[in-house]
């Protein structure tokens, strides 16, 4: 009798063995028979538990997004400050320990702007709007406290994309020098204009 098999298991195994091939080549320049070698297990089983090798960058990226936002989840629950709180949600566009999410992330918006299947679409809609009212809490949490002025809920649209914005332009044109420092400054000085006085 064959032993049982946890199907939701072995796809996530067989994609994160795969995690080192996406992170040293492009998606394009990858073979199914790489990843088959790479993961120890047939073609045939690369095709049991998915579609296509966009499939399997698929489930590498909600792996590690996962595991990024259980991290940013416990380091943001040891910040007091608004501001700081901000800064640390967007280190994802920077931070060393991110860097595998990133280079996967890269190819993920390929995929998502080359090949928008459904799946792909419902993902990053979901991904938008959980990242999105994380930060508007965020903001909202500030408002609260009386720590920054109540009209700074209407620059939440504002501060969500400006992360997303800056590392594209990064990636894409190389004319931030210093990406870290770009966001930070652009943080600072906005909050000495939202921060409330008495």
């Amino acid at each position: 009798m064959a032993p049982n098999v946890d199907k939701i298991q072995k796809r996530k195994d067989i994609a994160l063995s795969c995690k080192k091939l996406f992170l040293k080549h492009r998606l394009s320049d990858v073979t199914i028979s790489q990843i088959a070698l790479q993961a120890g297990v047939g073609k045939g089983t690369i095709y049991e538990y998915f579609t296509n090798k966009e499939d399997i960058v698929f489930e590498i990226i909600t792996i590690l997004m996962e595991e990024g936002n259980i991290q940013k989840h416990e380091k943001l629950s040891q910040i007091d400050s608004t501001k700081e709180k901000i800064k640390v949600f967007f280190e994802f566009y920077y931070a060393d320990e991110h860097i595998e999410l990133r280079t996967i992330y890269k190819e993920f918006i390929s995929i998502s702007l080359i090949q928008p299947c459904q799946k792909v679409i419902d993902f990053q809609t979901n991904c938008h709007q959980n990242y999105h009212d994380w930060i508007t809490q965020i903001i909202q949490n500030g408002v609260d406290k009386g720590e920054i002025i109540p009209e700074s809920m209407h620059l939440i649209n504002g501060i969500f994309e400006f992360g997303t914005g800056m590392f594209i332009t990064h990636t894409i044109t190389h004319n931030i020098e210093n990406l870290e420092q770009e966001i930070n400054d652009f943080i600072d000085t906005l909050f000495k204009l939202i921060t409330k006085h008495d």
